[in-house]
């Protein structure tokens, strides 16, 4: 724990500590901190800063590098002047990374920055260690120090931390720097100056730093050079900065690339999201109902192959775009999950609560599933779409490039596009600089399509629906999250969901020729009502479907009898006499001939025999019929058949489908272990269980005013009445040593730990503090701190 960071954090008032907790919700994640100390213990995790680094604007990162160059309580106009920008302007954004907790001030206004940020840069702003690192190392003996200190013009007395502070003045002032220099070996300038800028480790020849009159060694006598391997030299930070010259100033941008724009109509931007989104929608449906009868097979190294992707394309009249798109989002959806008996992915019984929702809240699922999703469906790598499903080495990066994008999108004016797509990248690297340069400009134009294809853009142009997702990038969850319930159930969406909707037709035109034609996005159940009972011509501003007998005898195939069928097209459009005829006409001619399905028959020579088996009352329950003398019919399988057969007397053998008899060993009953659950495969590889509640509400974020309010008012160091082994030795008399040990880390060490109480329950605690002889510790059950008496705990166990 920083100490700097918890007195600034003490100095703090309410307004302030709820801005950075808000800005910072991993630190008031459960278990929430019950005090500053543990607060700047969570603030100063290495992860939890390396996290929050990735939501700060690229003029942060060039103050937090110019702070690491500098060193620690470097002043803010000591700051501008390094930086060569006004102090008014180098401000804001120092309170930006203050909100972030990120850095801080001390008491006279001096910057400290996380230990964690310098983990970020081996070398900020290209520069070394100092000199201080390099001639304190062990390497560097008395006599070595003597001697630089002497090639330096300086005494060669005193002691060695008077003789270090000494060569680093030198050193660090150029002027006294470049007098030295003149009197250095041909060749010496360039071989710094490549150094200083291109630096600070480049690989040398590490014979020229033994060899006399080379500008390698003398660079290494005057204390220039170092080398930690015979190949490899560096430049320590002062002498890289005072070769650079006093004109060098470190990178400041605080104002973002501007993104050139035109203007659009914001009507038709609207329309085509109207457009995009209920075609989505409906898409998804029709591609999930093909999975369904026709389970899509993956390859034996993972994924879905190019064939298949083809095949569901042309059966469900997606374009091949869409269909990539479509089934990412719904593997991360966990609407399509690998099934082990199928051998293929399926729909799962997500996706039937999922076709019961109405479609704004189906289109929000898709849309959720696609801001987590960590790959690109239509980015090309090498000229070539990746396999569907496979893996992706970028994995987050990618998710993290869409929301970057996406998030510039939103903060241009309304009624605009952007009008070139590089500066679209650079102003998106300016708001996320962490990102791989390279991946955002190569995935840019995949995610951009994406978009399209979602209703999130139109014309170039941002919509409401990409607006509103935009604003949930702080909430976009992870892609092995099962749901994200704050982007589904988001007030904002849920409205522009509504709305994208809004346009959808629940009604058709029926024509004497036998089309039905749907002016219009048509809904999810209109598309499927017209898709069982005729055959879909065609799609776009208006989609187009006749009626023949095929797909007529197809709906009836399906179970509908004419009036049912007649009954359902009535309540979309009026039936034209053409229709009406040829419905009726191929319900009477559905069922001259008919199939009946039966479980297995029993033969036998003797026709006595078999009406007397048909007779039996004890055997009424296989309902056996009569087909022929010697033939009988069983609606039971054969097995148990058999078994009934042998226990009313008879000695019936079973007969294979070759005709010869097939008496088997029967298996021991719990020898076969079935694949009774499905299985999601996720983009990637990976596989999760299906195991979703039918209703997932969203948990309320933490309040961040709250917690700030708790915190400033509790005490600073938890009540201990003692020594935490000598409490719970004295208190916890019903447990074994060996457990009050393991009580003792859940105080110590913050330990996830089971307990069980006299009374018989039990608790999954953590995070515990001593108040006499109470254990208060966090209950993951309660998802609260509660009090445990230690008399009263029986048992501890592990928790893992």
């Amino acid at each position: 724990m920083d100490d700097h960071l918890l007195g600034w954090l003490r100095t703090l008032d309410e307004a302030r500590l709820a801005r950075v907790l808000s800005n910072r919700p991993d630190a008031i994640a459960a278990p929430w901190p019950r005090r500053l100390d543990t607060l700047a213990q969570r603030l100063g995790n290495g992860f939890a800063v390396m996290e929050a680094m990735r939501a700060l604007p690229l003029p942060c990162l060039e103050i937090a590098q110019a702070c690491l160059v500098l060193g620690d309580g470097v002043p803010p106009d000591r700051l501008a002047r390094f930086l060569d920008a006004p102090v008014e302007q180098v401000v804001p954004w120092l309170d930006v990374s203050y909100d972030h907790a990120l850095a801080w001030p001390d008491a006279d206004g001096g910057i400290h920055l996380a230990a964690a940020v310098a983990r970020w840069w081996a070398a900020p702003l290209g520069l070394g260690e100092p000199l201080d690192h390099y001639l304190n190392s062990w390497t560097i003996n008395n006599d070595t120090l003597r001697a630089l200190a002497r090639n330096l013009g300086l005494p060669a007395h005193g002691s060695k931390r008077r003789t270090i502070i000494r060569a680093t003045e030198v050193l660090s002032d150029g002027e006294r720097l470049a007098a030295l220099l003149r009197n250095a070996p041909e060749g010496t300038e360039r071989l710094l100056a490549d150094f200083a800028w291109d630096g600070p480790v480049r690989d040398v020849d590490g014979g020229a730093f033994v060899t006399l009159g080379t500008p390698e060694k003398w660079a290494a006598d005057h204390g220039l050079l170092y080398r930690p391997r015979w190949e490899v030299a560096e430049m320590p930070r002062e002498v890289a900065l005072s070769i650079r010259g006093p004109g060098y100033h470190p990178p400041f941008t605080p104002e973002p690339p501007e993104v050139p724009t035109i203007p659009v109509d914001p009507e038709e931007v609207d329309h085509l999201m109207t457009l995009a989104a209920p075609h989505m929608v409906e898409r998804c449906a029709t591609l999930l109902d093909n999975t369904a009868k026709t389970p899509l097979p993956l390859l034996k190294t993972g994924g879905v192959g190019v064939r298949e992707v083809r095949r569901v394309a042309r059966e469900t009249g997606c374009d091949e775009d869409e269909t990539r798109l479509l089934l990412e989002i719904c593997a991360v959806a966990r609407l399509l999950a690998w099934d082990e008996k199928s051998g293929g992915m399926v729909p799962t019984d997500r996706y039937d609560r999922w076709r019961l929702d109405e479609g704004s809240a189906r289109l929000r699922l898709l849309l959720s599933a696609w801001w987590r999703m960590e790959r690109s469906s239509l980015r090309k790598v090498e000229g070539k779409y990746p396999t569907v499903l496979g893996d992706d080495r970028s994995g987050a990066a990618i998710a993290r490039v869409r929301r970057a994008l996406l998030g510039v999108l939103s903060h241009l004016p309304a009624g605009t596009a952007f009008a070139d797509r590089g500066s679209l990248v650079r102003s998106a690297h300016w708001h996320a600089p962490l990102l791989d340069q390279a991946l955002l400009a190569d995935c840019a134009a995949a995610v951009l399509e994406e978009a399209t294809l979602l209703g999130l853009l139109a014309n170039d142009a941002l919509t409401d629906l990409g607006r509103a997702l935009a604003g949930l990038s702080a909430h976009a969850g992870e892609e092995n999250d099962d749901a994200v319930p704050l982007v589904e159930h988001d007030p904002v969406l849920v409205e522009v969901s509504t709305r994208a909707l809004a346009s959808v037709r629940r009604s058709a035109l029926f024509g004497a020729d036998l089309t039905a034609v749907v002016t219009g996005p048509p809904s999810t159940e209109l598309a499927e009502l017209l898709d069982r009972v005729a055959e879909r011509e065609s799609r776009g501003a208006a989609s187009v479907w006749r009626f023949t007998a095929e797909s007529v005898r197809g709906a009836l195939d399906r179970g509908y009898d004419a009036d049912e069928l007649l009954a359902e097209l009535g309540e979309v459009g009026t039936i034209p006499q053409p229709l009406d005829y040829l419905v009726r006409d191929m319900a009477r001619r559905h069922g001259e001939v008919t199939v009946t399905t039966v479980a297995c028959i029993v033969q036998a020579s003797d026709p006595a025999l078999l009406a007397e088996i048909a007779h039996n009352r004890g055997l009424s329950r296989l309902g056996l019929r009569l087909l022929a003398p010697t033939v009988l019919v069983s609606s039971t399988p054969a097995e148990p058949t058999l078994a009934a057969l042998r226990e009313n007397g008879y000695a019936p053998v079973p007969i294979a489908d070759t005709g010869e008899i097939a008496v088997r060993r029967t298996r021991v009953a719990g020898s076969e272990d079935p694949q009774n659950g499905k299985l999601i495969l996720l983009p990637g590889g990976q596989v999760a269980e299906v195991d979703t509640p039918a209703h997932i509400l969203a948990e309320p974020a933490p309040d961040p005013h709250e917690h700030a309010r708790r915190l400033l008012g509790a005490h600073d160091s938890a009540e201990q009445s003692g020594r935490t082994w000598a409490v719970i030795g004295r208190n916890a008399t019903r447990l074994p040593t060996a457990q009050q040990s393991l009580l003792g880390l859940v105080v110590d060490r913050g330990v996830r730990a089971g307990i069980t109480l006299t009374d018989g329950l039990t608790a999954t605690i953590s995070h515990g503090e001593l108040r006499g002889g109470t254990l208060d510790a966090w209950c993951e059950e309660a998802g609260d701190y509660l009090e445990f008496p230690l008399t009263e705990i029986v048992e501890v166990r592990g928790a893992y």
